[in-house]
C-alpha cells in the first residue's frame, strides 16, 4: 500500500529540488568552461590573423619644401624645428640648413635667442649660428642637410644627404648641395 504522506511527498521534493540546483550548477559550469575554450580559441586566431599584417612605422618625408629663399631673413629661422627637425639659417654666404641633432649624444639643441647660439639642454654643448661646436663635449660641428632650388625657385630640404665636419677630416659645408649662394 502505498500512501502519500505530506511528509514523503516534501522530502522527495525537497531531493527533486536538490538535484534540479546541481544540475542547474553543473550546466553553469560546463557553459563557462566552453566560453573559456572559445575565448581562448578566439584569441588565438586573432593573434594569428595579426601575423599577416606587418607593423608598419611611418617616418617623415627626407625631402621637403620650405619655400623660397626671400622667405628667410638673416639669422636663425626656428618654425621647422618641430616638425622636420631643421633650422633655417641665412648669413652673408647664402642659406643653409642645420640638421638639429646635437653631435655629442644626439638631443635636439635649443636656439637660444639671446645669447645668440644653439644651447643642447642635456650636455650642455654650445654651437654657433652656423653649428660650429665651441663649448661643452660635443665632439664636432651638426650636420648640415642637403639643399636645393628646384623648378619653381622653392628650397627642397633632403635631410637623407647629410653634410658633416669631422674633427681632423676635410669639412663639407662648402660642398655643392650644402648651402645655396645667393
Amino acid at each position: 500500500m502505498s500512501e502519500n504522506t505530506p511528509e514523503t511527498t516534501t522530502e522527495e521534493t525537497v531531493s527533486e529540488d536538490l538535484k534540479a540546483r546541481k544540475e542547474k550548477k553543473l550546466i553553469r559550469r560546463r557553459n563557462f568552461a566552453w566560453a573559456c575554450i572559445w575565448s581562448f580559441l578566439g584569441v588565438n586566431c586573432l593573434m594569428a590573423l595579426r601575423f599577416f599584417f606587418p607593423r608598419i612605422l611611418f617616418e617623415p618625408k627626407t625631402s621637403f619644401r620650405i619655400g623660397y629663399p626671400s622667405d628667410f631673413g638673416f639669422g636663425v629661422d626656428t618654425r621647422f624645428q618641430q616638425e622636420h627637425r631643421i633650422w633655417v639659417v641665412r648669413n652673408t654666404q647664402g642659406i643653409f640648413v642645420i640638421f638639429a641633432k646635437c653631435t655629442h649624444l644626439g638631443c635636439t639643441p635649443d636656439w637660444v635667442e639671446s645669447e645668440n647660439k644653439f644651447k643642447c639642454p642635456c650636455h650642455g654643448s654650445g654651437y654657433d649660428t652656423e653649428g660650429i661646436n665651441f663649448e661643452g663635449p660635443a665632439p664636432r660641428p651638426m650636420d648640415r642637410a642637403g639643399v636645393q632650388l628646384d623648378a619653381e625657385g622653392q628650397i627642397v630640404v633632403d635631410t637623407s644627404t647629410l653634410f658633416q665636419c669631422p674633427p681632423g677630416a676635410p669639412c663639407r659645408f662648402g660642398e655643392d648641395g650644402s648651402i645655396i649662394k645667393i
